[in-house]
Order: structure tokens, then sequence, then C-alpha cells
């Protein structure tokens, strides 16, 4: 039977969400753990604190792998109600980590050679604004563009607030910011804009003449062996899923699981995946088995830039890509949130480790719990890099504007 659309008091709660989310978050500092919190026991408490705190998520769940060898860390409940678990091939939204999909299809075109990093929007896309016209795929990726952000534009707001669930004709979101100059020259500066990879997605349409949906399965999916891995451009949900939740202090989760459509996001941010596939994509797209030596060099040119929501420690944006440099070493990965979901992802530069964390509710709208959750990825993160040679992954890997 098909569902039917969310309640007033859930429309609101999900318009809430949405345009909150539309909008950039401020830097915030995270609380430092100690050097001794990464042993199995401390991973499990940062979890359930987390899902303990006011407000927090219903449930949570970390995934490690070193060498494929896996550790599974979980808290709470993948829906309100039951005692089941958060597993590792539960469905869930993977929000802005979507943007790293369309960064390893970019990039895989780059290797193939129907696409170069220099190609501007004018060559590939000239039915766009002609302000816009110069601003290249490289500069898309790395959020430099200066591309105006569609999702923040009243009509798009508008849109949304009054049906969660509308179907937008996903190669048609650039136009709710067509009317808009660029925010500054293209190149100048770091500004992170959704408008970007949906310009991305675009240009390797055009170059190829397929569908990013073909696309993905075919430069991503497959190559990565991605099972449990989709891009919807409905509001549905593939079973079995990580239900997620509007939460506030002192009241009630509200299942918020299928309550948007994903065509509002598309290749900025529509993925459904699992953890146990955004561990094995981030393997091979951080790692070696994705993209050339070459290809990898350029996406790993690094300008400071955080992800949205910051990823624990220093970040900084590459092509597709966030660096993430902690007390205990560096990882390469990507951040998401949406209403009902927030993801951190990342693996160390030979691939052979992996992290991910998943949890439950949009976790940015409160500024105290995204600094326990920071604080929680950064456990994570020295569990990972612990016993790795060398330090595994210095802080470095070539900064600079390319």
């Amino acid at each position: 039977m098909p569902r039917s659309a969310p309640a007033p008091r859930r429309r609101a709660t999900v318009t809430a969400l949405l345009l909150a989310g539309a909008l950039t978050a401020p830097a915030l500092a995270y609380a430092t753990p100690p050097a001794d919190g990464t042993s199995d026991r401390e991973l499990r408490r940062a979890l359930a604190e987390l899902v303990a705190a006011p407000g927090g998520p219903p449930g949570a769940i970390a995934v490690l792998t070193r060498d494929g060898e896996r550790k599974v860390y979980r808290a709470g409940t993948a829906e309100v109600g039951t005692d089941r678990p958060p597993r590792t091939r539960d469905h869930m939204r993977i929000a802005s980590v979507a943007k790293a999909f369309s960064g390893a299809v970019a990039l895989s075109l780059v290797d193939r050679g129907a696409l170069r990093l220099n190609d501007t929007l004018g060559q590939r896309l000239p039915h766009l604004p002609e302000a816009w016209h110069a601003v290249t795929l490289r500069q898309l990726l790395q959020h430099t563009s200066g591309l105006p952000d569609y999702s923040r534009t009243e009509r798009f707001q508008a849109i949304v607030q009054a049906d969660p669930r509308h179907r937008f004709d996903s190669r048609r979101l650039l136009e709710f910011a067509a009317g808009q100059d660029l925010a500054f020259p293209p190149g100048s500066r770091y500004a992170y804009s959704n408008s970007d990879n949906i310009a991305v997605a675009l240009m390797a349409e055009q170059a190829t003449g397929q569908r990013y949906e073909h696309l993905l399965k075919e430069l991503v999916y497959r190559p990565l062996d991605l099972r449990d891995t989709s891009l919807p451009s409905g509001f549905r949900l593939p079973r079995p899923f990580l239900h997620g939740y509007a939460t506030a202090p002192g009241e009630a989760p509200e299942d918020v699981s299928e309550a948007i459509s994903t065509s509002g996001a598309w290749a900025s941010g529509g993925i459904v995946s699992t953890p146990a596939d955004l561990g094995a994509f981030f393997g091979g797209y951080a790692g070696p088995a994705l993209l050339s030596p070459k290809t990898r060099h350029a996406q790993t040119r690094f300008v400071p830039g955080e992800s949205q929501p910051a990823g624990p420690g220093v970040n900084a944006a590459g092509l597709g890509i966030f660096r993430y440099t902690t007390r205990c070493g560096t990882v390469l990965g990507h951040t998401g949130n949406t209403p009902g979901y927030t993801q951190f992802a990342a693996a160390t530069r030979d691939g052979r480790r992996t992290v991910t964390v998943s949890v439950t509710s949009q976790v940015p709208l409160d500024p105290a719990l995204l600094t326990r959750l920071r604080t929680a990825e950064e456990r994570f993160v020295c569990a990972l890099l612990e016993d790795a040679p060398g330090g595994q992954e210095p802080h470095g890997y070539g900064d600079g504007r390319s």
C-alpha cells in the first residue's frame, strides 16, 4: 500500500530540518578526547553517550575495517519501539557523502579522457547562465566555483515547505539559482554549495551521453562491488533500513525516514547506502583501487575548507573528498547530514583501513551534540590509525591550490 503524505506536524518538522540543513553551519570547536580513549570499551561508550544525550539520535553504528578485519560498534536501536540493533546492511540516507560519489564518477571520466579538470561549464553546459561559463570541473569538485546554492533559494525552499515529498526534475535544479551571479570569481576562495555537484553530474552526462545513475553503476558500484547502494528519486527507502528521526530534548523522536523526496538533492545528496557499502566505497575511492595515480594526485591538492557538517580535526577540501587531520593522523573522506541522518566516512590513503560513523538524527542542528559527535569521530579515527606503519597518514599529501 502507498504510504500517506507526512502529517502536518511531521511536515512542519521536516521543513524546519530541511531549511536548516540548506544553510552553511558555523565552524565549531570540539573537545579533544584523552589519549587512551580508543579501546573497544571507550568506543562503545562514546556511541552510547551520544545516544543517551538530550535530543541524541535513537541509534548509532560505527564500523572500523583494518586490513580486512572488521569491528562493529552499536548503540541504541534501528527503529524506536523495537530492540533491533543497527546493522551493517541496513540502508540509510548518506546525504552529502553522495558528493564523493559524484567526484568518483567525474574523476573516473577524467582518467578515461572523457572529461578534463579544466573543462568549463561554458564548454560542456552552454545553456547555463553565461556568468557561470568560466567555472571549471576542478572548481566544482573543490567548492571553489562560486555557484549560488539552488537549495538556499526562496523558490526551492517554498516548494519543499509546501510538500517535502515533491518530485523535482533533478536535472533542472540549477534553474532555481539561474538568476543569480557567481558569489565570487571562480577559484578565488572556498564556499560549500550544493549546486556544485549537480553541475558535476550534468557535465558527466554531457560528456558520455549516459544518465548519471547509469554512470554510478558502471564506474563506481560495479568496480567496488557495492550491492546495496542506489540513487532513488522518490521518498521510499529499501528494506531493511535504519529509521531516521527528528529529535529534540524532552520530546519523543519523530520518524522522518521517508518524509522527503531525494529528487531535490540528486547528485548532491540523494544516494542511499549501507555502513558496509560506505566503507567499501571509501576504501576504493580514497585508496588506489578506483583512480590512477595522476588523477589521485590532482584529487588530493587541498585548500582550507570544512565539509558540512565539519568532520573531526582540521578539515581541508580536495576534489570530491576532504582531508581530516586529527591528533592521531590523517584520513580522507566526507560527511553529510539530512533530516534523520548524519554521516562520517573515511579511509587511509592506501585504502586498507576505513571508518564509518552513522547516526539516526540530524545532529548538526544541535551545536553541543555536534561537538560530542566530532569528538566520537576522532576517537574512531585514532582507533583506525592505531599501530599503523610509521604513524600512517602524515599531515600532508600536498597542500596548496591547483
